[in-house]
């Protein structure tokens, strides 16, 4: 058991030292961790080939479809100028006078489909022009966005992170999305809070790089805003369906009917409903958006890097599940009490050493697993917390190591000792305040 345990320390020691300083892909990292840990805790051979092959290719089959559809949603969206129809809904709604909470909110929804990333670089010009126009500083507004991104980025689902944590976990996705959203919003609000009484200190003028008249020029060429919010709510309430009409009091009955919505339902199904949607949002529909050079292969060379990670981790998680080691640490933290605690304070850890919110919440699923028996979450809703849980750790300390720091930075104009101040502090806040929440709903239900 002793040996077992230093092997995973150092399995897990690898996979962030291997990232951060020599610069390795995190799924070669993962698969060294995975076989660094089966040889050294003295798996038998056979074992750990199959552990590897089963858990490398279990996952992509699982996840794989959802996380090239969720990505093509977004290229789409973005492609088309379907974030900017959204933002300017938003706008409409909360009012243009009120320009960070409005950033906060176009940052969360558009952060479902679309990378962070992406989003800040998208809606950054936006932002700019209304920041001017507003009077407001530029610090003030690009933290509400990159806030607002982040939060959903992490915690909402189809985003890849909470995807591929549900599928580690086992747990139902409409489940996760009935705890993720209300927590979320929650910490949102407080994001929002911090961006105007903290990021306001810090004095930035807008000087916008696109004038109103393009901003009125991309969206007279943007689908509307109710075909741009589609491809991305009507998948998340076909799987909350889906998941209402599983109930043990059958909704829906237990005929045809409830299996329609449990067919449509299923997070695979829901999300290609989604991507055809999504093939109608621009304008002027070419077959060449859906070729290799298109938007679709742009999509697909983007998702094939989740993918991969995605199934690496599976593979590490696959040999920790079969090594035996659960068992005993489990037996070993069974009267420890630690709940909920234990995969949050993993991924908050995990993100805060090596900088990759996607990374941190795969690693944590693997390591989180087997252990959710002695954790006490072996049921449905705790294993939709521990997702939860592993998410809110996944946005803690966003610093240096993480490249959405740097794109918020160099954007915003802020210097990194600023972004230290307001980025990685005001992260560190909400994750754990986001912690703090899913905690309290664990003590509160389970």
């Amino acid at each position: 058991m002793l040996l077992a345990l230093i092997m995973l320390l150092l399995a897990v020691g690898l996979i962030v030292f291997s990232t951060t300083r020599w610069q390795l892909h995190p799924f070669l990292a993962l698969l060294a961790a995975a076989l660094l840990f089966g040889l050294g805790s003295g798996m038998p051979l056979p074992l750990l080939v199959s552990a590897l092959k089963e858990g490398f290719g279990g996952t992509i089959g699982n996840v794989g479809i959802i996380i090239i559809a969720g990505t093509a949603i977004g290229v789409f969206l973005e492609r088309s100028g379907g974030a900017y129809a959204i933002a300017e809904a938003v706008l409409r709604r909360i009012g243009r006078q009120r320009v960070p909470a409005s950033m906060s909110v176009i940052g969360y929804l558009t952060s479902i489909p679309v990378f962070a990333d992406s989003g800040f670089v998208i809606l950054q010009s936006l932002n700019r022009a209304l920041t001017r126009r507003a009077g407001l500083s530029l610090a003030t507004t690009s933290v509400a966005l990159c806030f607002g991104l982040m939060v959903a980025h992490t915690l909402i689902p189809p985003t890849p992170g909470p995807i591929v944590t549900a599928e580690a976990l086992s747990a139902d996705l409409g489940l996760v999305m009935a705890i993720a959203v209300p927590v979320s919003l929650l910490v949102l609000a407080f994001s929002w809070l911090w961006a105007t009484r903290i990021a306001s200190r810090i004095a930035i003028e807008a000087s916008a790089d696109v004038d109103d008249a393009e901003i009125e020029a991309r969206l007279r060429q943007a689908p509307s805003a109710a075909r741009a919010f589609l491809p991305i709510l009507l998948p998340l309430l076909l799987i909350m369906l889906g998941s209402i009409s599983k109930l043990p009091i059958a909704p829906f009955g237990t005929g045809s009917s409830a299996a329609l919505l449990q067919f449509i339902g299923d997070p695979v199904i829901a999300l290609l409903v989604g991507l055809l949607l999504a093939l109608t949002l621009p304008q002027r529909f070419d077959r060449q958006m859906l070729s290799q050079s298109g938007w679709m292969g742009e999509a697909i060379a983007s998702a094939a890097f989740i993918i991969l990670i995605t199934g690496a981790g599976g593979a590490f998680g696959k040999v920790l599940q079969q090594s035996g080691m659960a068992q005993g640490l489990g037996a070993l933290m069974s009267g420890w009490g630690l709940g909920l605690l234990l995969p949050f304070a993993i991924s908050a850890a995990i993100r805060a050493a090596q900088g990759s919110a996607t990374v941190a919440m795969i690693t944590t699923a693997g390591l989180v697993a087997p252990l959710l028996p002695a954790l006490g979450l072996d049921s449905e809703l705790g294993r939709a917390l521990a997702v939860v849980a592993i998410g809110s750790g996944g946005f803690f300390a966003s610093h240096a190591n993480d490249s959405f720091f740097w794109v918020v930075t160099q954007l915003t104009g802020l210097s990194p000792a600023q972004g230290y101040r307001v980025i990685t502090t005001g992260s560190s806040l909400m994750a754990v305040l986001s912690g703090t929440l899913v905690w309290g709903l664990g003590q509160a239900l389970l």
